[in-house]
């Protein structure tokens, strides 16, 4: 085996695998994409890409279909459900970071002009009402089910923040109806 960096992508496919059991990219990205994908976000490129290399560092084994379309399926090893349990006992360091386009943007927009923050706001409030709505679904449908129980957390903190960035946004929008936005502050 050799040695390896392995990214939090790396210990998201490690883990959906060891969790999921044999899995294609495509079977990696569909299942991410209904479950870490709603809170952590990377290319889905990295899930056809980074099962190979964990494959060569010796913590995915890969079985390659003989006919057909000749798809790979991978299983953890040994060695991969060691690195999983190694990093899940290590604390967490790093600062909780949320990477919102549209902060950035509200941060901005002053270049943009004053009516695109009440714009920008109304969207943000839609859209956080939608994923609102998305999540108290998912909450009512799997909220019960104690096998997954566990993973169950993580979607109260997503409500949680939903919440919150909602919140947020409707203020803005109520500030932007009263034309706070509309004064010149780059002279400040």
């Amino acid at each position: 085996m050799s040695t390896v960096r392995l990214s939090t992508t790396s210990y998201v496919v490690l883990g959906m695998i060891a969790m999921r059991g044999a899995s294609t990219s495509y079977d990696l990205k569909r299942a991410i994409s209904r479950s870490v994908g709603y809170f952590w976000n990377f290319p889905h490129a990295q899930l056809y890409s980074e099962p190979k290399r964990l494959e060569e560092a010796g913590l995915l084994e890969m079985h390659q279909e003989d006919t057909g379309r000749r798809r790979k399926t991978y299983l953890i090893t040994e060695e991969g459900e060691a690195a999983m349990r190694r990093w899940l006992a290590e604390p967490v360091m790093e600062h909780f970071e949320i990477r919102d386009v549209a902060e950035i943007k509200l941060f901005f927009n002053e270049l943009a002009g004053p009516e695109n923050v009440g714009r920008l706001a109304r969207e943000q409030v839609e859209q956080h009402e939608r994923r609102i709505a998305e999540y108290e679904e998912m909450q009512t449908r799997y909220g019960r089910i104690d096998e997954v129980a566990g993973r169950m957390v993580t979607l109260e903190l997503g409500l949680g923040l939903e919440y919150a960035a909602l919140e947020f946004w409707q203020k803005v929008c109520a500030r932007a109806d009263s034309g706070e936005f509309s004064r010149d502050r780059r002279k400040e």
